[in-house]
């Protein structure tokens, strides 16, 4: 289960070095073998791909009436593996598509990894906290 945040940076060519606890975990996993697409709220998902190929099969039996949303998720991804110094490429169709900029947020969620703009990340945040918790939660507690 991938669990925390991370503040990074995007280099020049598009290239985000994943930190090295997650990398470790992910070599474990999937022998370093990822897949990353877009996500309805505007950040990007990064998946290992066995967690992907299972998504996929889920995605590939919508219904005709979800064929957008197909077309978002599958057009969009694209597999990747770490290079040697273990970063990943972010094509930059899905850069513009996330609208990322240099400054980045890493996101561990469970099963898979968020990719968002920094500075979307913070605005995202904020107007969650500023709606309150979700009916679907009133029983949650600490």
């Amino acid at each position: 289960m991938y669990q925390g945040i991370s503040a990074l940076a995007l280099d020049a060519k598009g290239r985000m070095l994943v930190p090295t606890k997650y990398r470790d975990a992910l070599a474990v996993q999937c022998d370093g073998q990822l897949t990353l697409t877009r996500h309805p709220h505007g950040c990007l998902l990064l998946l290992p791909r066995p967690v992907w190929v299972e998504m996929r099969k889920d995605i590939n039996a919508w219904p005709m009436s979800a064929r957008s949303w197909q077309r978002i998720f599958m057009g969009n991804a694209t597999d990747i593996e770490f290079d040697g110094s273990g970063r990943i490429l972010i094509a930059p169709e899905l850069r513009v598509a996330a609208g990322l900029s240099k400054e980045l947020i890493l996101i561990g969620m469970g099963s898979h990894f968020e990719i968002w703009d920094a500075a979307a990340h913070a605005l995202e945040e904020a107007n969650a906290i500023a709606q309150g918790m979700p009916d679907a939660l009133s029983d949650f507690s600490f």
